[in-house]
């Protein structure tokens, strides 16, 4: 491989791994918000305890995150600086914004609702909590108009003299529909995914019959917000697929592996054969369901993978303009299909919990265990396919990925910086992994004590905060 596959794998390592911690943290923040103010209105000694429990393991992964996004900028400089010259002007703009407004809100206040718990009155402190939440989810915005730029190019012209991109129009980058449906989708993702962190946490310890009257609530609440975020999911990423149909409908044909234009078009539900050709084998499908999630119609036309390629190049030159569709294929249905098993399992959780009813058995404890991965995963096949759809484009319709790179990176270069960053990473897996499992096992603190990160022992946990 040469210098600028690895930059490519390079960049999908770090930021896949990255990914693993955003959706936790956007999503979990607000359930541990929702627990600190039924604590705060009820006065609940176990919504303090489940306010300390996730409060602590948020913080673990808050850590994580901000350590592994730092990664992401460098690369822009190291790696892609052809990309970063060309559109400097423009995304730049964006992450400014989410560096100097948002995440100074977010680090600020949950600076504030850590060390504040026997400094500031009780509802102050509260509000603290939920102004870390806005700027979590403020930061999410910002970012995510930035990769919508990159996706659907607005608000901008090319300078004639330098080449460069020029920023005119701030308005359109932050809130055409491409930044607002992604940043809705993304959102609903990550109540899910915390959703299914919480229920999948709770009911391990309700299956050890460890604090069963506390992690009760948990479970339950965890379910609910499985179930209404995967409706959330559903209606996001239908008006997510239907306007990217009209921004960049190579890509929703390489979601289906649709080589020719089709109306109505079939969505297949499993395929075999060669999916980068044209043989690939339908073993079951859907009549006109792809129109429908492309157009709304069950008849409408959706135009396939030979035909774009020659409009593309009619339209942009010469060149080799389809993605690799078996990525693009299975990641979509990946994305689709685990996410699906959340919300049954959801369903399954709530029947059980039923009349007051408390579940058992090994079949409730493997599979509750294992649940929180399903929505995760899926959200990073989201974004595989979102990043790996978009090919041969790294500004659709303005730069390709191939002329992005760096020029004077080496090959040797990128090898040693991915190999660092990877260690690196599996390092800090283990770290984290092995913080989550100590205060996951340790279960839940019942005495209240005026600083809920200093338990009855005295065993004081600010650190986390600063551990990374």
């Amino acid at each position: 491989m040469g210098a600028l596959q690895l930059a490519q794998w390079q960049f999908g390592i770090t930021t896949v791994y990255h990914f693993l911690f955003v959706p936790i943290t956007l999503g979990l923040v607000w359930l541990v918000a929702g627990f600190h103010t039924a604590w705060y209105r009820t006065g609940n000694p176990k919504y303090y305890s489940l306010t300390k429990f996730f409060g602590k393991l948020f913080l673990i992964n808050f850590a994580m995150g901000v350590v592994t996004g730092i990664v992401q900028e460098f690369q822009f400089g190291m790696n892609w600086s052809e990309y970063s010259r060309f559109v400097g002007d423009v995304f730049g703009a964006p992450l400014a914004m989410e560096g100097l407004l948002a995440f100074f809100l977010e680090s600020t206040f949950l600076g504030l609702w850590i060390f504040g718990w026997d400094r500031l009155p009780k509802r102050l402190h509260l509000a603290t909590i939920w102004a870390a939440a806005a700027g979590t989810m403020l930061s999410a915005y910002f970012i995510l108009a930035a990769n919508a730029w990159m996706q659907h190019p607005v608000g901008y012209e090319i300078d004639p003299v330098t080449g460069r991109a020029v920023l005119n129009d701030i308005g359109a980058v932050l809130f055409q529909n491409t930044a607002v449906i992604a940043f809705f989708h993304t959102m609903t993702a990550s109540f899910l995914i915390a959703g299914s962190f919480v229920a999948a946490i709770s009911a391990w310890m309700i299956s050890k019959k460890r604090q069963v009257e506390i992690f009760r609530p948990a479970a339950k609440l965890g379910a609910w917000v499985i179930l209404i975020s995967a409706v959330g999911v559903s209606i996001t990423g239908d008006l997510d697929m239907k306007v990217m149909v009209e921004q960049q409908p190579m890509k929703v044909a390489a979601a289906e592996a649709l080589y020719e234009t089709a109306d109505p078009a079939p969505f297949s539900i499993l395929s075999v054969g060669d999916l980068s050709g044209d043989t690939a084998t339908d073993l079951i499908e859907v009549p006109g369901l792809l129109s429908y999630l492309a157009t709304g119609s069950f008849d409408g036309e959706v135009q396939g993978i030979n035909n774009l390629q020659a409009e593309y190049v009619t339209t942009y030159g010469p060149g080799d303009y389809i993605p690799y569709v078996p990525v693009a294929y299975w990641s979509f249905r990946l994305m689709i299909g685990l996410g699906l098993i959340a919300a049954l399992y959801a369903i399954w959780v709530l029947w059980r919990f039923r009349g007051g009813r408390t579940p058992e058995g090994k079949v409730f404890t493997v599979v509750s265990t294992f649940i929180f991965f399903g929505p995760l995963f899926a959200a990073s096949f989201g974004w595989i396919f979102t990043e790996m759809g978009r090919q041969p484009w790294i500004v659709f319709g303005e730069q390709l990925t191939a002329d992005a790179v760096s020029p004077l990176v080496t090959t040797t270069e990128v090898w040693i910086s991915m190999i660092g960053f990877t260690l690196l990473y599996a390092v800090l897996a283990i770290i984290e992994i092995g913080l989550m499992l100590k205060y996951i096992k340790k279960g839940a603190p019942e005495d209240v004590v005026d600083d809920p990160f200093t338990d009855a022992k005295g065993e004081d946990t600010k650190q986390l905060y600063f551990a990374y």
